[in-house]
């Protein structure tokens, strides 16, 4: 068979309908009967990515982590860009950090397809309240600093449909965003509150910048998909003027280091937050413990952070 042009099909509708059909067996709790088919496809479409990937959660699923991790693999190794978020699942299976293992493909695929549920999900769901918790910080940090909350040019790295640009908006004479999805960039578009708006990387888009070039940085619930937080750091701290600011929420957990969460979003010790600020040469003005939003009904462990050029 050829290899497919993207990793969601095998070229034959046939076959297509069988990931269907395991899916609705997962979904009802028959892993072993979802296994069965998804292994029965693979043998007949080796090049079919999705269905290895699948077969990897049905594996999961029953317990099974090493067959598990070998259908990631599998999946990973069809599919080099990892639009199926395989690296992932697989470093999670072997309790690795995965600093790199979120690739900007898999990223950007999973936004375009929640773009236009995404707010709806994050208020209504989730009880997303991160650009509120943010702008709040950075107001209190103006404060403890002694500078008033007025911005130049302001970043907004990952801004999504544009929930954190609304509130900041006011206090920047410029507000540019960068964020790796189009579909939620439209959204943004429509706000009327950015003056441009770039498809790319948060770390690529602040070494973009000219040294010393901004006086506000903001990532709203941003972070959670960057596990090394060193470059993204350096990066912020070349940008920032003299009293520019760098606001951003994080998810945490109890320990050091870096934790992949089951949610497939990373979360940072509070201890290694204040360690990479320091190495960068960032002055942390707050570093508060606060949840940004809830997870089936559970408040997630969260930091907010406000950092200056130290």
């Amino acid at each position: 068979m050829a290899f497919p042009a993207h990793p969601s099909t095998s070229g034959d509708p046939v076959l297509d309908r069988r990931l269907d059909w395991a899916r609705a067996f997962l979904a009802e709790g028959d892993a072993a009967a979802a296994a069965d088919l998804l292994a029965e496809t693979v043998r007949a479409a080796p090049a079919f990515a999705a269905a290895w990937f699948l077969l990897g959660e049905a594996r999961e699923s029953l317990g099974d982590g090493a067959a598990a991790g070998d259908a990631y693999g599998r999946a990973l190794a069809l599919d080099p860009d990892d639009r199926l978020g395989a690296g992932l699942r697989r470093a999670r299976l072997g309790g690795e950090p995965a600093q790199g293992a979120m690739s900007a493909a898999y990223v950007r695929t999973l936004f375009d397809q929640y773009a236009d549920r995404f707010d709806a999900a994050l208020r209504e769901s989730l009880n997303y309240r991160g650009p509120e918790l943010l702008v709040e910080a950075t107001l209190r940090a103006c404060a403890a600093v002694g500078r008033e909350p007025a911005f130049g040019a302001a970043l907004d790295l990952g801004c999504g449909t544009g929930l954190a640009g609304v509130l900041f908006a006011p206090l920047a004479a410029r507000l540019e965003g960068v964020d790796l999805s189009p579909a939620m960039l439209e959204k943004a578009r429509a706000l009327g509150v950015y003056a441009r708006l770039e498809v790319g990387e948060m770390r690529a888009a602040l070494e973009a910048q000219a040294e010393a070039g901004l006086d506000l940085v903001l990532a709203a619930d941003a972070l959670c998909y960057v596990g090394d937080l060193a470059p993204i750091f350096r990066a912020a701290h070349r940008a920032l003027a003299a009293g520019g600011l760098f606001a951003f929420t994080l998810e945490t957990h109890g320990g050091d280091g870096v934790l992949l969460r089951e949610t497939l979003r990373f979360a940072h010790g509070e201890a290694h937050v204040r360690r990479l600020a320091a190495e960068a040469g960032l002055a942390l003005v707050a570093l508060e413990a606060a949840s940004t939003r809830s997870e089936k009904g559970v408040p997630v462990p969260g930091l907010v952070g406000v950092a200056g050029r130290g």
